[in-house]
């Protein structure tokens, strides 16, 4: 543990952990759709609308949820088409603005993938593709596109 001025101790793992970093728009190699790329440590990709890959660590954002667009599809091919909008809009706000990424544990799948928030501008990109239809709450939110 180290205290840090008049704050409650916290240990250093902690801290680094739950880090905010900056990802601008320009300055940065840009993403692309990962398509079939092998899992490599510099790899570089969104996966779908809730996943992606960034400098060789997968990540799944938390709090929100989008359709499936290769496996456990509920709502056939209204789904999957949902799935890659979603999926190119997520690709479209990371491209095109500047924004945050904020770690925490790990997912409860064998994959053990990081969860994460990012933000424009101080805005979840959940919330964006929630607003837009793209997406719903999770773990709370109906799966809509199953219907």
């Amino acid at each position: 543990m180290k205290m840090l001025g008049l704050m409650r101790p916290v240990s250093i793992g902690a801290l680094v952990a739950g880090m905010l970093f900056s990802f601008p728009a320009w300055g940065q190699t840009p993403l692309a759709m990962c398509g079939n790329r092998p899992n490599t440590p510099n790899k570089h990709c969104v996966v779908d609308g809730d996943t992606l890959w960034l400098q060789g660590e997968n990540i799944r954002l938390k709090n929100f949820d989008t359709p499936e667009p290769q496996t456990q599809v509920c709502g056939g091919q209204a789904e999957i088409e949902l799935a890659h909008r979603a999926s190119a809009r997520l690709l479209e706000l990371l491209n095109a603005n500047q924004w945050t990424l904020e770690r925490f544990g790990t997912d409860g799948t064998s994959s053990r993938r990081r969860l994460a928030t990012i933000r424009i501008n101080g805005v979840d990109v959940g919330d964006i593709l929630i607003a837009e239809g793209l997406a719903r709450s999770w773990p709370n939110g109906d799966e809509w596109w199953c219907s």
